[in-house]
């Protein structure tokens, strides 16, 4: 059974940890890539889903690319050196706007990460006409990174369903003639080393002709679970020289995400992708705010990118 208290007395000051001890917090050093959220709505209900995504979820609705055109207009002004827009959900493709917004970021010179399960939403013909085209005027700039848990089928579709994988490689199918530069992003929640994961990736790319890397950790990337029922320890000031690891490492000190709440007139910068729902880790409406230091006030600032070095970009 989960222990719902694993952490209890734990993260709940943002200058100090539970034995009194300074919280460690991380400057952005350097804006590199900025996240739009495009929705919380997703055409599947994952088993573990840290988004709590869903055909019913619309806690952030959908973005409009006017908004994240307003936002691309203010890395401009406030000189943000970003080279990467990232867009994840939900499943991106339920918006609207997707495409719209995908090209308002290229069209700017902006590589473009777009999260995908490559399933229905991306595979309606508008959807695809549209993909397409910007397949064919932007290349390589756009790469799309499939959610495929894990190589083989029962344990994908254990994660999203059954018939989920065969559906998610029918999309692939579709990018691959397309000619779509692709990456995967798997879960490392399985019983299985490092090298047997990426092994089994491997093969599956090499089955079905995909031109993946499934050694390079920023084409396959395998993220630990984010499970906030397990204990896990606060980082201090002091952690970064016991783990020989600097604050510039870890995400938000050189990402930031966008998020429209249901509800609210304008878009948030939240602090982290990961915690779209955690109020402490909204930063303001812009990016000027936005500029200011995050506090490690959260397990999974421990497990997940502290300990478990992950990042989303590449």
């Amino acid at each position: 059974m989960k222990d719902l208290n694993a952490n209890a007395g734990k993260f709940t000051d943002p200058r100090t940890t539970a034995d009194g001890s300074p919280r460690a917090t991380v400057a952005l050093e350097r804006a590199e890539t900025l996240w739009f959220n495009t929705g919380s709505l997703c055409n599947i209900t994952c088993a573990n889903c840290y988004m709590e995504s869903s055909p019913s979820n619309d806690a952030l609705v959908y973005i409009t690319a006017a908004e994240v055109s307003e936002y691309l207009d203010q890395i401009d002004s406030r000189g943000w050196a970003v080279r990467e827009i990232g867009f994840t959900g939900g499943e991106p493709f339920m918006n609207p706007d997707m495409i719209a917004s995908a090209r308002a970021a290229l069209s700017r010179g902006y590589e473009v990460l777009i999260l995908t399960n490559a399933m229905r939403p991306m595979m309606r013909p508008g959807m695809q006409a549209g993909l397409a085209a910007l397949i064919d005027e932007f290349g390589a700039r756009l790469t799309l990174r499939i959610s495929l848990d894990h190589w083989s089928e029962d344990m994908h579709d254990a994660e999203r369903g059954h018939g989920a994988f065969a559906r998610t490689l029918e999309g692939m199918a579709w990018l691959r003639e397309r000619g779509a530069r692709m990456a995967v992003a798997g879960r490392t929640t399985w019983d299985e080393t490092d090298a047997q994961s990426r092994a089994g990736y491997a093969a599956l790319y090499a089955r079905h002709g995909f031109d993946i890397d499934a050694h390079d950790p920023a084409m396959t990337v395998l993220f630990p679970e984010m499970d906030e029922t397990v204990e896990v320890p606060e980082i201090t000031t002091d952690c970064w020289n016991i783990l020989g690891k600097r604050p510039g490492d870890v995400m938000c000190a050189s990402s930031r995400m966008v998020v429209k709440r249901k509800g609210a007139d304008r878009p948030a910068v939240l602090a982290c992708t990961l915690l779209p729902y955690a109020p402490e880790f909204e930063l303001g409406e812009t990016l000027a705010e936005a500029e200011r230091d995050v506090a490690l006030n959260h397990p999974h600032c421990a497990k997940f990118c502290v300990l478990g070095g992950a990042s989303c970009s590449g």
